[in-house]
């Protein structure tokens, strides 16, 4: 009778090495740790803008009669938010190899990319609505919010010192505000924000060599714009990078997938 003998034989082939040229986890792991290191500076640069949007601009967001302009601005400061934590993850899952950390990297690429886009979409789309918005929304807030809303008389105020201007298509606006309307009393024809050199009623004289004649759509509508220009192309400029992010992650995904190490089989012999 014959006996069952099982042969080990230790078989030394395999698919694929972690240190094959381009495609080795260790290059891949190298290039991410780069990657990750710019994805941080990026970051840090949209949070930044966000942060400066909101905390520079926010005095004229009362103007506005839609908060695009400021959800822009939220949307690239929880991206920047969302990059700083995301990099982290990156970095360990780059570290261990750790396969089910690169999916939710990659997926978080993706969501940040996404929010990105649309922040600079909306950027851009914004830009062509300013100047209609502007010119609906801003006279009536002058002539009719002056005096009588704090924060828009505050708004109004900053505006027309920074930007050397008067009333919002010119200082005639304010010879018909509610705040002269309903203030006989008062002597001043415009506020004293609108006088090139400002002193206490100074706005009684409304004479173009006092004041200043032009008025504060233009200016605004400019400084929107840039700002929106410069809100979607970082949005829209930092999706480019993340596109290769999401690349080098899959890659590295695979190739830790793929890597088979040496098994045994077994020969059976009767």
């Amino acid at each position: 009778m014959r006996s069952l003998v099982i042969i080990p034989v230790t078989m030394a082939t395999y698919v694929r090495t972690t240190n094959e040229g381009c495609c080795s986890v260790s290059f891949l792991k190298f290039v991410l740790h780069i990657f990750n290191f710019i994805f941080f500076l990026a970051g840090c640069a949209v949070l930044g803008v966000g942060l400066w949007t909101v905390i520079d601009k926010h005095h004229y967001v009362n103007l506005l009669t839609t908060s695009t302009y400021v959800a822009t601005s939220y949307i690239l400061i929880i991206a920047g938010i969302t990059v700083l934590i995301v990099t982290v993850i990156g970095c360990i899952a780059v570290r261990q190899e750790d396969r089910c950390l690169l999916l939710i990297y990659t997926f978080l690429l993706l969501l940040i990319f996404l929010l990105e886009a649309v922040a600079g979409v909306i950027a851009y789309v914004y830009q062509e609505q300013v100047i209609s918005e502007l010119e609906i929304s801003m006279n009536g807030t002058f002539t009719s919010q002056y005096q009588f809303d704090e924060s828009r008389t505050a708004a109004i105020d900053r505006l027309q010192r920074k930007y050397k201007c008067c009333g919002a298509l010119g200082f005639e606006d304010w010879h018909y505000s509610r705040w002269l309307k309903e203030n006989p009393e008062e002597k001043r024809k415009v506020p004293d924000s609108c006088c090139k050199t400002e002193t206490l009623s100074c706005g009684v004289r409304d004479h173009p060599s006092n004041i200043h004649d032009v008025g504060c759509i233009r200016a605004l509508e400019r400084q929107i714009k840039d700002h929106l220009n410069i809100l979607g192309g970082v949005g829209l400029g930092i999706c480019l990078v993340q596109v290769f992010g999401m690349i080098l992650s899959c890659c590295l995904y695979m190739t830790i997938r793929d890597y088979i190490r040496p098994k045994k089989h077994y020969n059976y012999e009767r």
